[in-house]
């Protein structure tokens, strides 16, 4: 009796090492996710996309034990609602999201929010509902900056941590000295400011190294002012004029490095094979120096031409994303991340979340395949706080459709109707509207009709004095 007494407890710790082994293990298995959205990085700025230009060896690397997607698309030509869409999963103007913030006036001209409603889809809200860390570190511009005072804080998004620039709810008195985007007296000097994300992403990892981790690491290079660390102190101008091609080019190659620098952290912590890292950039660039920073794609930031939404997209998970593939095939876009990595990572969805993004999980792992669900983009709802391309022939239409290989542009209330065919023409050189009336026809009623149920924000016009 007494040794089957024993044999019974010996085999009941057995039973709860089991349990608790492999309850670790499970939770092991669920890997990380980093989402590196850099700041108006062109299609052409990354050399394994645009050999001719740069030259970005540690992103190459990346892209070299990873897949990189020549068909990746922003929700958005700039930045505000390119965020918005990657963060929610759905298309911005769902959101009255379709310019960058600015202060209340100029928002309420352009027909839009001040900050994004906290009943909005969120990516870190399904990780953290999952088990995950979750933290920002980097860029915002979804709310808070300027003269947004009340824009809801980064927890009400599902963050635990987060450290942001001037242009959110919570500005890091590191890098916030004056009350602008940046200054000389910052603590983080504007060249460090990438390095500074990436220590905060480094150390969110290793203080919670026990649990998943879900991180938006969203710095603000590539985005002007250039300010690169030549040796010199900062006297009240410029090291060289921030908007110069040299300048350029020397942020850019700080800022490959800075990649390199997260990647290597990983491998010494131990977390590369775990860890999903996912690199793109929320909208074109500006300027693009003769189309170079587009590797010719037409556009610019600001367009809803190619230039201004088609992105560099580089997805690296080792034993589970193929390496050094290209994938020509897969159409992508911003809104399909949600349920993406939800569906790598075994997170669930929330039972009322229907976002307007695609699963496209298999052709993360390697799977290239044809697209389903359509894609939609609204810039210039108005005449009023709408930007556009000085370069001629960048000034696109304000609305875009991408339906399979076709992609139709033309502006609302009017018939200026351009399509193109993206399989034989990514250029967009030869519009071929009088040849396919019927696809035309039915294109923009599909694309017409989406805007037409986007709501609206009704700007007063009647100046306050005028009252």
């Amino acid at each position: 009796m007494k040794r089957e007494a024993q044999n019974i407890i010996k085999s009941s710790f057995l039973l709860i090492f089991l349990v608790l082994f492999f309850s670790a293990q499970a939770q092991q298995k669920k890997p990380n996710v980093i989402i590196i959205l850099t700041d108006d990085m062109g299609y052409g700025d990354i050399s394994c996309f645009n050999s001719e230009y740069m030259q970005t060896p540690h992103i190459d690397k990346m892209a070299s034990e990873g897949t990189k997607f020549t068909q990746y698309y922003s929700a958005a030509p700039i930045c505000s609602p390119s965020r918005v869409g990657m963060l929610t999963g759905m298309f911005p103007a769902s959101w009255n999201f379709t310019t960058f913030l600015n202060d209340r006036q100029s928002n309420l001209e352009a027909e839009q929010a001040n900050y994004l409603n906290t009943s909005a889809p969120s990516m870190a809200k399904i990780f953290k509902a999952a088990g995950y860390a979750t933290g920002h570190f980097g860029k915002w511009h979804m709310g808070g900056g300027r003269d947004v005072q009340d824009a809801p804080g980064f927890g009400q998004y599902g963050f635990d941590e987060h450290i942001s620039t001037y242009e959110s709810p919570d500005p890091d008195p590191l890098i916030t000295a004056t009350d602008w985007i940046w200054s000389p007296q910052d603590s983080i000097k504007r060249w460090d400011r990438t390095r500074y994300f990436v220590d905060k992403t480094l150390q969110f990892l290793q203080k919670n190294k026990d649990k998943p981790c879900f991180v938006n690491l969203w710095p603000d290079d590539m985005h002007t002012p250039w300010v690169p660390n030549i040796g010199e102190e900062y006297t009240g101008k410029f090291p060289m004029n921030p908007r110069e091609e040299k300048a350029f080019k020397l942020v850019l190659d700080e800022y490959d490095k800075q990649i390199g620098r997260l990647l290597d952290g990983l491998k010494q912590m131990g977390m590369e094979e775990n860890t999903i890292v996912v690199f793109t950039s929320d909208n074109g660039p500006l300027p693009s120096f003769r189309g170079s920073r587009s590797a010719g794609l037409r556009g610019t930031k600001l367009s809803l031409y190619e230039g201004g939404i088609r992105m560099p997209f580089i997805i690296k998970w080792p034993g589970h994303v193929p390496a050094g593939k290209t994938d020509d095939e897969s159409v992508l876009n911003a809104t399909d991340l949600i349920p993406s990595l939800a569906a790598m990572t075994g997170v669930e969805l929330p039972p009322n979340y229907k976002g307007d993004g695609e699963d496209r999980h298999t052709a993360f792992l390697g799977e290239p395949s044809a697209r389903k669900k359509d894609m939609f983009w609204e810039y210039g709802r108005n005449d009023f706080a709408f930007n556009y391309p000085q370069e001629e022939n960048y000034k696109s239409p304000n609305l875009a459709i991408r339906s399979g290989k076709w992609k139709l542009l033309v502006d609302y209330y009017k018939n200026n109707v351009e399509l193109y065919d993206m399989e034989k023409d990514k250029f967009e050189t030869e519009n071929v509207a009088k040849q396919h009336k019927e696809l035309v026809s039915q294109l923009k009623e599909k694309l017409v009709t989406w805007r037409m149920y986007m709501p609206v924000l009704t700007p007063n016009r009647v100046s306050p004095k005028l009252k």
